[in-house]
This record gives structure tokens, sequence and C-alpha cells, in this order.
């Protein structure tokens, strides 16, 4: 079978099972996956049931309940398919995660309805990222079932700790040894290949004061004014952060964002204790531990500015930044020849804002890029936010391009 005979057939099949995937899509999100709290075994079981059906045997890697809950999760359970083709070749993984944030406020669609809209799934991980559990899984049916590989292999790697930083999922596989692939492709989105992404540090700063009666406040030192303080300080930097950029195409600046406080007893006592977390984007230049050297340096130096104050200061994640292997090109060539010819335009090799589980295995020297099932923008998807939604289109098109990229890096 000529190359483009072989593409078309691929083609044909995932358009003849497009229903069929669009269903197994939706039986995904319908089983919630809410982190925290992070019980994601379940569906982690319930995606095996589904893969079987297919005739995918899907190994089954818990991680001990102790490492677990001591990380801040109820239970992970880590899946491996391995579909062997032949003696030599490469191996590839595909690496989606199951976990994602709960829901919030704002929802029109049932979160976990798996909705369908004028051609939009509406659910929570839609987009981010129970799409690539479809999209990888029906690109490996379409690439067997017409263009079987005689050699190399395609591992499915669905893993549940990405929201919390990889390293109970693909850091923990690896580490472990149950896997070493030769080349790696992460969910992403449908219109550009990701070759580069920020780096993050999360930290959790606790401050104390003095809690008193409100009616004699001056008893006491406001540990909320103190944070505050300190706060300030810290969103001041936001300023000097937007001087340093990147040369990363796609990424433009650090910056930092504290999304989570609480703290006090009640309204009639000056609070003796609040706790924030922060979250600190790093570009790809930058030194993740002169920034975290930085962000204590502030903090201290905000605390020392208010009698009686004093903070704990808790590194909670540090996720270093992707940065481009050599040996990443095949997949960008593969991608791109195949993004073009599928959807029609042509897609950049950029970097991107977010960071992913993709830097665990390039941290191991797999190169590995980004690519899947999703718009152009993490804002069209509603990632993270309510009414998330997928164009099923994406989901077909991603499909198509994944597994008509998967023929050529095989052969």
């Amino acid at each position: 079978m000529t190359p483009q005979a072989s593409y078309d057939a691929i083609d044909a099949w995932i358009d003849q099972h497009f229903d069929e995937e669009v269903r197994f899509l939706q039986a995904l999100v319908r089983v919630p996956t809410d982190t925290p709290p992070g019980n994601n075994a379940p569906h982690a079981e319930r995606t095996a049931e589904l893969l079987k059906d297919f005739g995918f045997d899907a190994e089954k890697h818990a991680v001990p309940t102790a490492d677990v809950q001591a990380y801040g999760m109820e239970s992970i359970t880590n899946l491996i398919v391995r579909r062997p083709y032949g003696t030599g070749g490469k191996t590839i993984a595909l690496n989606a995660h199951g976990d994602v944030v709960p829901p919030g406020e704002g929802w029109t669609h049932d979160p976990y309805g798996a909705e369908i809209v004028n051609g939009a799934m509406y659910g929570r991980a839609t987009a981010v990222s129970k799409s690539d559990f479809a999209s990888f899984t029906f690109a490996v049916r379409a690439l067997e079932a017409v263009a079987r590989p005689a050699q190399g292999a395609v591992e499915l790697h669905f893993t549940y700790d990405e929201e919390f930083g990889g390293e109970l999922g693909p850091g923990w596989l690896l580490k472990k040894g149950l896997t070493q692939p030769d080349l790696m492709i992460a969910a992403g989105f449908s219109y550009e290949v990701v070759t580069a992404h920020n780096g993050c540090l999360q930290m959790e700063v606790t401050v104390h004061g003095k809690m008193a009666h409100a009616a004699v406040p001056h008893t006491g030192v406001d540990a909320l004014q103190g944070a505050v303080h300190i706060l300030n300080a810290l969103y001041a930097q936001n300023d000097e952060y937007k001087k340093i950029t990147s040369n990363v195409a796609g990424i433009k600046h650090p910056y930092l964002n504290v999304g989570r406080i609480e703290g006090g007893t009640n309204t009639n006592v000056v609070p003796g204790k609040v706790t924030f977390k922060l979250d600190r984007r790093m570009i790809p230049e930058e030194n993740p531990v002169e920034v975290e050297a930085a962000i204590r340096h502030t903090i201290t130096q905000a605390t020392a500015e208010r009698a009686g104050l004093s903070a704990e200061i808790k590194r909670l994640l540090l996720a270093n930044a992707m940065t481009p292997l050599a040996g990443n090109q095949p997949l960008v060539d593969a991608i791109q020849k195949h993004a073009l010819a599928v959807i029609g335009e042509p897609v950049p090799a950029v970097g991107t804002p977010l960071y992913t589980d993709v830097r665990l295995y390039v941290e191991r020297g797999i190169p590995g890029v980004i690519y899947g099932a999703g718009p152009r923008t993490v804002l069209e998807s509603h990632a993270k936010r309510a009414d998330e939604r997928l164009q099923l289109e994406d989901l077909r098109r991603a499909t198509k391009v994944i597994a008509r990229a998967l023929r050529d890096l095989l052969v």
C-alpha cells in the first residue's frame, strides 16, 4: 500500500468509527476525577474496562496508598497499554492525564453530562485531556486496522497526576522503570505543536499573628493584614516580571498568581493565622533556584516590616520548564505534515505558558511534543473554567493526524 493509500484508509476508518469514539469519550467524562480530592482509581478501572472492549489490555499500576495520601490525593492507578508490532523500530508513547480540577461554578451544562450541542461536547476534561484518551486510543486502533506497522511499538500512558505535578503519574512510571519509550506525544490542542513550556513553582505561605477579640484589636496581631502586606509585595513583582521576556515563540514573560487564601476563625476575631498558595510561572530561560530564592526573600522582607508577624514558607511543587530535545524533530515534522493535510493550514511549532507532564519524559532524555484534540487557545476550550467544551471536528482531525504520524514514524 502506498503512503497516500494508507493515509486515506486511516481517515476512512476513523470516519467510520467516529460515533464510537465520541461515545468512548462521553463514558470517560461521565466518571468524575476531581483533583482535589483526587480519587482517580475508579476512572482508571472504567477506562481499562472500555479499552478491553477494543482488545487492549491495560496494565494497572496502582501507586501505594500511603504515598498518594502523603501527596494530598486519595488514589492513583496509572495505566499502560503496550502494542508491539515487531522487532526493531522505535517505541512511541502517547500520554494523556485523567485528573482534572473540580468544575467550580457557572456551568450551563452538566459538567459530567458529556452533552453534545451544536457539534461541541460539554463537560469537565472534554478538552483537557480525556479527549486525548479518545484521540490516542482511536488513532492506534485505526493504525492497526488498516496500516499495521511491521516494527516498533506504541504505548498508551493514561495517568492521573497532572494537576499535582505529575510525579506520581508519568514520573512514577518512569522512576519505577515501567516504561522507557524512544519518543512521546502528550495531550494537547490541534492547531499547534508545542515543543517547549514554562516551569512552575507553587508555594504555601502561612502567616502567623496573634488572635484577639475584635473589640480590642490592639491586643492582637492581625495575620490577615499582614498577609495583605506580603501579597502586595508579591504582586508588585509582576510589574518587574513583564520586563523579562522569553525568546521562545508563544511564551511571553514570567508571572505570579495567588489562587487560594484561607484563615481566621470568626468575623468578631482578629485572625491569628492566614494561609495562601501561590503559583509562579517560570519562562524556560529562568533558573528555578534563583526564582524560589527571590520569592522567599520578598516574603521574608515583607514579613519583617510588620511587628509580631512570622511566616512559614513551604514549597508544594517545582516543575521545570520543558526545553526541546534535538530528537523531537521527527515528531514535529510528522505532525506538521499531516496537520496541514488534514486541517488544511500550517500548524506552527511553539512554546506554551502552561506546564505539563512532558517535562518528566524530556528530563529523562525522551524527546517529546504536545499535540492532540482541542481548539486554538486554552481560552476557547474553557479548560479549568465553566462550560469546558470540545469541538468534535477537532477530535476527528486530531485522531487522523496522530494516526497518520504514527504510521510514518513506525515505518
